[in-house]
């Protein structure tokens, strides 16, 4: 029979490459590890891993395992949680991934209503955006995915796997130096700053941004790139050049220096909260799904 735990600790020695590290990452000795290791070998009846030196590769059936293991430790939360609640212990745990402006905008308004309505819920936060937040939930790292995409592109990612929470249409604005010729003006076409230098932001919104240049008949000239969008909106305040940012990202900030201007035509991203189908009929991912959904109605 094989064990929920010995499946953890296979993923950990796939993702680690070795004994030892896994034992790191899951907080035990390295001997442990390879016991566990064995045990597993001896219930499936066949060598998962391929020991040469140092290196550890997975047999065609460690690779078989481990493709499932994700999937199956993700129905055994589901199931844990789901009997939790049943049971009358009112309690739960959600690990949320969240991409920046999110985390700074509808993540706070949200978990501050659900620990007043649930306050045996615990929520973990990580960031990470979008393709790799999608990586990390159909791995079972995590149990819901705030994520976004681009109008412009909606067949670009499959999520048909996935429970899809629409949250909020989020559009994008200019953001100019104070004193630049546009900043008091009320809208502006974005091929209007074909000329301007530009600070990008993360690679995915760097990509959308060059896609709109380019269909508005120019390519950007990009100075500076940075995942961090304080340091965007600094670069814009001190002249240097001029943005295009979410309006979710200038809430997180304080645009000293800088202004925004309404882009034309509109240019928006499509908010969601996303998690695999198991984890949406657990009560406290559920209701961290709603208290999002709340979140967003308020923007």
């Amino acid at each position: 029979m094989i064990e929920a735990r010995h499946l953890r600790v296979l993923r950990a020695v796939a993702t680690t490459g070795s004994f030892s590290a896994a034992g790191r990452a899951l907080g035990c000795t390295q001997p442990a590890v390879s016991q566990q290791m064995k045990a597993l070998e001896t219930s499936v009846g066949t060598p998962l891993l391929i020991r040469t030196g140092r290196e550890m590769r997975l047999t065609q059936a460690g690779e078989s395992l481990v493709r499932h293991a994700a999937g199956i430790l993700a129905g055994l939360t589901a199931a844990e949680e789901e009997v939790a609640a049943i049971a009358g212990l009112r309690a739960g745990r959600v690990r949320l991934v969240s991409f920046p402006s999110g985390s700074s905008t509808l993540v706070p308004t949200a978990l501050a209503a659900l620990r007043a309505a649930h306050p045996g819920t615990r929520v973990f936060l990580e960031e990470a955006e979008p393709p790799n937040s999608l990586d990390l939930l159909r791995e079972g790292d995590c149990d819901i995915a705030l994520a976004f995409r681009y109008e412009t592109a909606p067949g670009a990612e499959d999520w048909s796997d996935l429970v899809v929470r629409p949250l909020l249409r989020d559009r994008l604005v200019a953001l100019v130096p104070e004193k630049h010729r546009l900043a008091r003006a009320k809208s502006v076409a974005i091929g209007e700053l074909a000329g301007e230098p530009w600070i990008a932001g993360c690679p995915r919104c760097r990509g959308q941004l060059v896609e709109v240049c380019e269909t508005a008949g120019f390519t950007p000239r990009i100075d500076f790139a940075t995942d961090d969008y304080p340091a965007v909106v600094g670069l814009v305040s001190a002249g240097l050049g001029v943005a295009v940012l979410p309006q979710l990202a200038i809430e997180s900030v304080r645009p000293r220096g800088a202004r925004t201007v309404t882009l034309e035509p509109a240019v928006r991203r499509e908010i969601v909260a996303l998690t695999l189908p198991d984890l949406a009929q657990v009560p406290a991912v559920a209701a961290t799904l709603d208290q999002l959904e709340r979140a967003a109605r308020e923007k």
